[in-house]
Order: C-alpha cells, then sequence, then structure tokens
C-alpha cells in the first residue's frame, strides 16, 4: 500500500495533464504547453486535484494486487504443478487485479470527474460526499449501451475491471517476471539468491520499467475511451472509438502515460523488493515451488 500509494501522490500532477489531454488534446497538445495552461487558467493547485484519490485508492489497490498476487501465485503454483509459468502468471495476476480493481473503482470514479470538472466538487472528500450511494450501488450495462448521461462513472470502470484491466495486468506481471528471469540468467549470469541486493534490486527496477513501459501501450486505448466518457465527449463506448479514431486510441497522450506509468511502476516494485529484501524475504520473481527446491 505504501509502495503503490506514495508513487501515484507523487506523479498526480502529470496524471492530472494527463487526463486533460485526453479530454481536450487541441488544448493540452505538449507537455510543458499543457502544464503552463493549467497553472495560468485554474492555478497551482488545479495540479493536485485528485490527490486523494492518487494516495487512498492506488494505495488500496495497490497493496490488493501485490500482495494477492503472491497469494495467487503460490495457489496456483501448488494446484498446478505441470503448467507452464506463463500460465501460473498470468492466473495470478488476473486474479488479483479484478479485486485490487473493486477496491480502486470508487476512488478512480471521484478522482477522475475531480480532475475534469472542476465545478463538480473542490476536493477528493466533497467530490464523495457528492457522488454518494450511486458509487456503490451498479448495475453493469451492456458494452454498446454505456452511457455518460444515465450513469457516467461506474458502469464504465466495472466493464473494464472485469476485462480490460485483469488482461493488461496478465501482461504486465507476466512481462515483469519474463525480464527478470532473462537478466538473471542472461545478463547477471547467476542465481538470484548469490547476488548482491544492488544486482537484485537494479533487476528489479529494469523489469518494472520495460513491463510498466509494455502496459502502458496495451492500455492506452481503453484509458483514451474512459477518459472521454467520463468527460461527456462521448455517448458510448463505440463513438467514442469512433470520434477518437484507431490512430488516436493508440497514440493519444501516450508519451505523458509512459512518462507517467514507467517510472511509476518502477518505484513500486523497487519499494516493495527493498522492504522484502530488508524484512528477510527473497525479491520478486520465479515461483514459490523454486524457492522450495533450493531448500530442499
Amino acid at each position: 500500500m505504501l509502495a503503490a500509494g506514495a508513487t501515484h501522490l507523487a506523479i498526480t500532477p502529470l496524471d492530472v495533464l494527463k487526463v486533460n489531454m485526453q479530454v481536450n488534446p487541441v488544448k493540452y497538445n505538449t507537455i510543458c504547453s499543457g502544464l503552463s495552461a493549467l497553472v495560468r487558467e485554474e492555478g497551482a493547485s488545479s495540479l493536485w486535484r485528485g490527490w486523494g484519490g492518487k494516495l487512498f485508492g492506488y494505495g488500496a489497490q495497490g497493496g490488493c494486487k501485490f500482495g494477492l498476487y503472491e497469494f495467487f501465485k503460490k495457489q496456483y503454483s501448488d494446484a498446478l504443478v505441470d503448467s507452464n509459468r506463463s500460465t501460473v502468471y498470468f492466473l495470478s495476476s488476473a486474479s488479483a487485479q479484478i479485486i485490487a480493481d473493486v477496491a480502486l473503482c470508487p476512488f478512480e470514479s471521484v478522482k477522475v470527474r475531480v480532475q475534469t470538472q472542476p465545478m463538480f466538487a473542490k476536493d477528493f472528500t466533497g467530490g464523495f460526499y457528492h457522488f454518494g450511494d450511486e458509487i456503490f450501488h451498479v448495475i453493469t450495462p451492456p458494452v454498446s449501451h454505456i452511457n455518460c448521461s444515465q450513469n457516467p462513472i461506474v458502469p464504465i470502470k466495472v466493464y473494464l475491471i472485469l476485462f480490460y484491466s485483469p488482461a493488461v495486468s496478465m501482461i504486465m506481471f507476466s512481462s515483469f517476471e519474463h525480464t527478470v528471469d532473462f537478466l538473471y540468467q542472461k545478463v547477471i549470469q547467476k542465481k538470484k539468491q548469490d547476488c548482491s541486493t544492488a544486482q537484485q534490486l537494479g533487476a528489479t527496477c529494469l523489469a518494472g520499467y520495460i513491463s510498466g513501459a509494455v502496459g502502458t501501450v496495451v492500455s492506452n486505448p481503453a484509458d483514451n475511451i474512459v477518459s472521454s466518457l467520463y468527460n461527456k465527449k462521448a455517448k458510448n463506448v463505440l463513438h467514442a472509438i469512433k470520434s477518437i479514431g484507431l490512430r488516436g486510441l493508440f497514440t493519444r497522450s501516450l508519451p505523458i502515460r509512459i512518462t507517467l506509468v514507467g517510472p511509476v511502476v518502477t518505484m513500486q516494485w523497487f519499494f516493495y523488493d527493498t522492504i522484502k529484501i530488508f524484512t528477510g524475504l527473497p525479491p520478486s520473481g520465479g515461483l514459490p515451488r523454486d524457492l522450495e527446491k533450493l531448500d530442499t
């Protein structure tokens, strides 16, 4: 929770800019000009809108995602002894991500409204109060009928929780695991337990950045669609795809998202593994059954 919440809090200004770039790409077309426009028109404090959602929401999500990933990895590894590593990584990350996103959902919903609609609420607490029971009582409609005017926030997020977000998490965690394996086998050429703390954390950081970059590219279309729907730029998902365009889905706000996600994921893994190492636990990467073989 500490690793995820603190890192997301630190990049709140960039997150505010990212959301506004997705909603109004003409006005906020570059990082520098976008930040200048926000400060000039809405004040420096506008860069920290939604900080509560970043700190508490992503703290809760990170705690569930990383903690439950380790839990499910152990369970699936024991149950699927004959399965390959990727299967265990996919199932573990998807299972953990669904639960983690349920925890994040209300926080993220209010955060985006606070960031893109200044009149919605002055701060995160006010946004939560204003939105009320609508956040927690949701019926998810078919994807083609998700309508912002009827229920603008939560149905969109729930759809992504059930389908898109787990898929992205599967790619990111699997990329991390396989990158860690590659680094120890081909680059460092030592067993993990024989490496120094600096080498272990270095492998963690590099693998974290690569997995974050891969996940950013894969998730960019959904992120653009959500921002368009949240700000009522489109009536439904299909309308959002048509208005943004296929190229725009993959390229709009991609540089700012890579700037955001890459370092954030890297720092999350760094803090997470630092805590693990200094509490006597092995750094991330590999399956629990691998450690059991070393102990025997």
